[in-house]
C-alpha cells in the first residue's frame, strides 16, 4: 500500500528544515538539509501510520496538496511525501495479531507430525497472495 501526504517544510536561516505532516496529528521531524528532512518526514509519517494500523485505528485521508498552506513560518512550502507501507511494515512492523482458523483434523495431525509452524505458513501464504493481487 502506497500513501501520499502533503508535508510542510520550514527552512531556518542555517538551512535546517522542520517538517510537519498536518494530516497526521503530532507528526513533526527535522533534518539538517532538505534531503535529510524529506527522508525523515517519510520515516516519521510511515511510523505514525504503521502504529495506527497496528493499533486497529483508522488512518486519516490525505488532504489535497492545494488545500495545505505552509504559512506558519517564513519561507515554508508544501511538498508531497510517498509512504511505501508494505516495505516499512515488513522492516519495522512487530505487533502480532492472533487469528483463529479451522483446518481438517487429518491435516492438523500431519502438519504437527512434520513440525510445521502454522503461523509461518499462514504468513508466507498471505504474503504470496497479496503479491499476486498487487
Amino acid at each position: 500500500m502506497k500513501l501520499v501526504y502533503p508535508a510542510c517544510f520550514y527552512p531556518d536561516e542555517d538551512g535546517v528544515f522542520t517538517v510537519v505532516v498536518p494530516d497526521l496529528k503530532g507528526c513533526v521531524t527535522e533534518g539538517k538539509d532538505f534531503a535529510e528532512a524529506l527522508e525523515r518526514a517519510i520515516d516519521a509519517a510511515s511510523g505514525w501510520v504503521l502504529t495506527s494500523l497496528e493499533d486497529g485505528e483508522e488512518i486519516p485521508s490525505a488532504s489535497a496538496q492545494s488545500k495545505v498552506k505552509a504559512d506558519e513560518y517564513k519561507n515554508g512550502f508544501v511538498n508531497l511525501i510517498v509512504l511505501d507501507m508494505d516495505s516499512y511494515a515488513e522492516k519495522y512492523g512487530e505487533k502480532a495479531v492472533r487469528k483463529n482458523c479451522t483446518i481438517p483434523a487429518w491435516l492438523n495431525t500431519r502438519a504437527e507430525a512434520a513440525n510445521i509452524n502454522f503461523s509461518a505458513v499462514l504468513q508466507e501464504a498471505l504474503q504470496e497472495k497479496l503479491k499476486k493481487m498487487a
